[in-house]
């Protein structure tokens, strides 16, 4: 059986097709998630009863405070719809529960989920979750072509499966990484930074990459400061007093921590 496929235009044009994720997948995160905010909202409430219990053992009172109940319902109001949210704008789209299953949340031009759409798609889970359990939410996702809920259609977002870059032998470009022994994590750079980078910049980095062996000494130097000069003022990095060796390592190891977010198989 052929995988349903949906197929996303971005603002620059490109075509990228992706496999929606369905209702078990999606229904399967969520369990894995509420699990966890389950087990987060009862330790919160034992370490809660058993401070106020103490307290009251202590002072000998024999009431609570309606401000520490209020507090206590504020808390576990950020627990519930500010795991979704966060997570989700801070970490690609994705949840504990999304990270395990393989899903993420995109918006519907194949850009990164914004903060106001991750706030407004969780905030709709009080309508998708009527009127218990989901149920209004697990009908939209089987019935909706892309497996949308009513939070993905007001926020303009969608659930997708991970895709992996195409499998093929290591190419000169991978081999001379390697001879640099170039990490994705050598280099770091700040998430709200990584969000600077747009498809655009991607397609330039990757031209640059592929290229990189191919190209004479003075030509890639002068690449290399031209591809620096765009790129680094977005992720608040310098390029000055380092050498062409160092800003040639910097560029490369931004591609491998972009390669994986944009290189689909299409």
């Amino acid at each position: 059986m052929m995988e349903e496929k949906v197929e996303v235009k971005t603002p620059e044009y490109v075509s990228l097709k992706f496999e929606p994720a369905g209702l078990g997948s999606r229904a399967a995160a969520l369990i894995i998630d509420q699990a966890i905010i389950t087990v987060v909202a009862l330790l919160i409430l034992f370490i809660t009863f058993l401070g106020v219990w103490g307290f009251d053992m202590y002072l000998g009172l024999g009431s609570v405070s309606p401000y520490l109940i209020l507090g206590v319902v504020i808390v576990m109001f950020i627990l519930n719809w500010g795991y979704f949210a966060g997570l989700e704008y801070f970490w690609n789209g994705k949840t504990i529960g999304k990270k395990i299953l393989g899903i993420h949340v995109m918006q519907e031009n194949g850009h990164r989920i914004t903060l106001l759409s991750s706030v407004i798609r969780n905030l709709m889970r009080i309508i998708d979750q009527l009127p218990a359990y989901y149920v209004l939410g697990m009908i939209m996702v089987y019935a909706h072509p892309k497996h949308k809920r009513l939070g993905d259609l007001v926020a303009g977002t969608i659930v997708v499966h991970e895709r992996r870059a195409k499998s093929k032998r290591m190419s000169r470009l991978d081999k001379e990484i390697q001879r640099r022994n170039l990490k994705s994590g050598d280099l770091k750079i700040e998430e709200w930074n990584m969000k600077q980078l747009n498809e655009r910049d991607w397609t330039l980095l990757k031209g640059y990459a592929e290229r990189f062996t191919n190209l004479p000494l003075e030509k890639r130097n002068e690449l290399t400061k031209k591809i620096a000069t765009i790129l680094f003022p977005k992720l608040e990095l310098s390029k000055e007093q380092k050498t062409y060796e160092q800003l040639e390592n910097a560029l490369l190891i931004l591609y491998l921590k972009l390669r994986d977010e944009w290189e689909y198989e299409l």
